[in-house]
């Protein structure tokens, strides 16, 4: 079996807009409900701060939880996440890390994601379809309004 490690979930996606608004738009309570899923965050967006994710999902309520990491404006988004879903004990080895960079070039905005602690190449995929999603919901959410 492979090392966690060698198993990174990674996205990316160029969005149509100044590395400003892309980052607006991810510490945003407002603006992440649009384009997450439909989920409430809870963050003051803090370095070292607690951060929940809250909602439904498949007709069932879930709150996930984390720690800012980082928090580098215009930059870099980094915290550790938890979800309760994923029937593992609420223990450190069970959060992922996610980093989501930002970089800009010429007007628009390259965002690279990468969420590491996935435990078999099926959650991996997995993760990486959904950031996918997400990230998809971002680019249209930036750049359209919607």
């Amino acid at each position: 079996m492979r090392p966690v490690q060698e198993r990174m979930a990674q996205a990316s996606i160029t969005i149509d807009a100044p590395k400003e608004e892309v980052w607006r738009a991810l510490v945003d309570p407002a603006s992440i409900k649009h384009y997450m899923f439909g989920t409430t965050v809870v963050s003051d967006w803090r370095q070292g701060s607690p951060i929940v994710w809250k909602g439904e999902w498949k007709g069932k309520a879930y709150e996930d939880k984390g720690t800012i990491l980082t928090l580098d404006r215009d930059r870099r988004l980094r915290y550790s996440h938890f979800s309760p879903l994923s029937g593992l004990a609420d223990a450190p080895e069970n959060y992922h890390t996610v980093t989501i960079d930002l970089q800009e070039e010429g007007g628009r905005t390259h965002v690279s994601l990468a969420q590491d602690n996935n435990p078999t190449d099926e959650t991996r995929a997995h993760s990486e379809k959904n950031w996918d999603t997400m990230l998809a919901g971002l680019k249209k959410f930036v750049e359209e309004g919607v």
